[in-house]
């Protein structure tokens, strides 16, 4: 298990505000036998709520045609994909809020513990469930940004790096860390007359149907 939680903060083009860059990851080992709803908590303590709490302090100081990028994970589509279709439906609702979407995290880590997330629907996977509230948080997040702050030109968005050669993910991942800079990168330095892509969940540099 290895875990990173760094709020980076960079130079953008020319024209264009600072660019936040939100990587929390945890995730535990298959081999690993903590009990699920172990993993689940800290999986959840630290990919959700790491994020949203970084969230939380900086978005608020981010200027004009400033870029917000909320490292996620195509897990998070994969682990969409395994939920029941009533939780298929809700994660994908444009009108689900903040609120909604933290008390269904914490439904999963009960659920986890008490060994009943599967009958009640969710993935058997406390990484993917954490990075689908990461995506989600982060399409929330857009929208109230639009609603909020029409006309300031900040985008936010979440991505997928890709599989990583790093603590985390292990020596065998096909990509070097600078390989994995390039979708966070580009987000973070979109032009300063772009409006998309915004809201959406976007790796090798493509949107992902959500």
């Amino acid at each position: 298990m290895a875990s990173i939680k760094v709020a980076v903060v960079t130079g953008g083009n020319k024209g264009v505000g600072l660019a936040v860059v939100n990587n929390a990851g945890i995730a535990f080992k298959v081999a690993d036998n903590t009990p699920f709803g172990t993993q689940a908590e800290v999986t959840m303590k630290t990919n959700f709520y790491g994020t949203r709490d970084v969230c939380k302090e900086l978005l608020p100081l981010i200027k004009p045609h400033g870029r917000v990028v909320n490292v996620s994970s195509i897990v998070s589509y994969n682990s969409l994909g395994r939920c029941s279709p009533e939780l298929q439906k809700v994660f994908r609702s444009e009108s689900i809020t903040e609120e909604e979407l933290v008390k269904l995290m914490e439904k999963f880590v009960e659920d986890a513990k008490q060994d009943i997330h599967q009958k009640e629907g969710w993935p058997n996977t406390a990484y993917g469930t954490s990075k689908i509230g990461v995506t989600v948080l982060s399409k929330i997040q857009a929208r109230e940004l639009d609603a909020t702050r029409k006309g300031d030109g900040i985008i936010l968005n979440a991505c997928c790096p890709g599989w990583v050669r790093t603590d985390m993910a292990g020596p065998n991942a096909p990509k070097s860390p600078d390989e994995g800079a390039e979708t966070p990168v580009y987000l973070a330095l979109l032009p300063p007359d772009a409006t998309a892509p915004h809201g959406e969940l976007v790796s090798e540099k493509k949107v992902v149907k959500w």
